[in-house]
């Protein structure tokens, strides 16, 4: 019985973090985002898929996988049919989400720290931030393009790492690979479905 209660009230604490609202300004978003992934991340008593539920949790809540899927279409996305983009996009998500588990859940501790803020639009908010590892590891400054058109409901759409766009990075790999297929979305769509499931 305890056993039973001991488990039930962990993972009550484990998945409160799931049910926590993060603020709708775009810095404090950023921050508490981040704040909450670097200590769920950092828990020696949290096992690696445990880890991976919660990095899959955080992902979908509050990056705009949809929009990131079309963007690192290109052009295709205009003239795809809707089936493959629908494929694609379903294949699209279960890629992201596994890139970024295999990525993070072997995650270290770090200091996390806002630099600044620059509003772009009604719709774009760049979140300005570093990441200094505590490995001694040298410092990342990392730049977050928040898209804000529901003002109640900030997204991630970007990660600029190092003057890097993310993004823009994946794009390019998926242009190769399509210019490299006679521009096939079944086939990007199939490399896709093979990084899954290996």
């Amino acid at each position: 019985m305890k056993k039973t209660s001991f488990y039930l009230i962990s993972l009550f604490f484990f998945y409160k973090s799931f049910l926590f609202a993060y603020s709708t300004n775009p810095s404090d978003f950023v921050n508490e985002l981040v704040t909450d992934a670097i200590n769920t991340l950092s828990d020696k008593n949290l096992n690696k898929e445990q880890k991976a539920n919660f990095i899959e949790k955080v992902a979908i809540e509050n990056v705009d996988i949809s929009a990131l899927g079309l963007y690192t279409l290109g052009e295709l996305r205009k003239s795809s049919n809707k089936d493959d983009i629908f494929n694609y996009q379903k294949s699209f998500e279960k890629y992201f989400l596994k890139s970024l588990t295999s990525r993070l859940t072997d995650y270290s501790s770090s200091k996390f720290f806002i630099l600044g803020v620059d509003k772009k639009s009604a719709n774009y908010t760049i979140v300005n931030s570093k990441v200094v590892p505590d490995d001694g590891d040298p410092e990342v400054i990392i730049d977050w393009r928040i898209y804000t058109k529901n003002p109640d409901k900030p997204l991630i759409r970007d990660l600029i790492v190092e003057g890097l766009s993310l993004a823009r990075t994946q794009k390019e790999e998926f242009a190769s690979i399509l210019s490299s297929n006679n521009n096939d979305i079944k086939i990007l769509i199939g490399k896709l479905e093979e990084f899954v499931n290996n």
